[in-house]
């Protein structure tokens, strides 16, 4: 069983966590609190497309994490969780600087959960919107 508090915890403390994907794309947690998380990502010449603007599928990837760590905040512990669903609508183009995704749970039933999340750039523009679907998966009873 996955401890989300402990991780959680470590994570936005800056203490190595067992994370892999966030460690290689370099996905910094900046704040994580009930039902809302703000994470964070340098553009790197290596996510640049052809044309010198980011890869689209990078800030998903953003979008993604930061919208599922805001729904482990609110999850009871032996509770687990996958994405289900997630839109995306890309508003702008982003080639260098920093991107801050924030996410915020619109609503938490028992089993679903809805997530919005705002992707931004350095100078406030938005970059992208979207909006998640989760699901809880509950504890096994053996």
């Amino acid at each position: 069983m996955f401890d989300y508090p402990l991780y959680l915890k470590q994570l936005t403390a800056g203490e190595p966590v067992n994370n892999p994907f966030l460690d290689f794309l370099q996905i910094k947690a900046e704040t994580v609190e009930k039902g809302y998380a703000r994470f964070s990502m340098k553009i790197r010449p290596e996510f640049l497309q052809g044309a010198g603007i980011m890869q689209g599928g990078l800030g998903i990837a953003l979008s993604s994490e930061t919208a599922a760590h805001a729904v482990m905040s609110t999850m009871a512990p032996g509770e687990n969780l996958t994405t289900i669903e997630l839109k995306n609508n890309f508003l702008s183009m982003a080639s260098q600087g920093r991107l801050t995704a924030e996410a915020t749970v619109f609503k938490r039933g028992r089993t679903l959960v809805f997530v919005d999340c705002i992707v931004k750039d350095d100078t406030g523009k938005y970059i992208s919107k979207s909006s998640a679907t989760l699901m809880i998966i509950p504890p096994k009873t053996d």
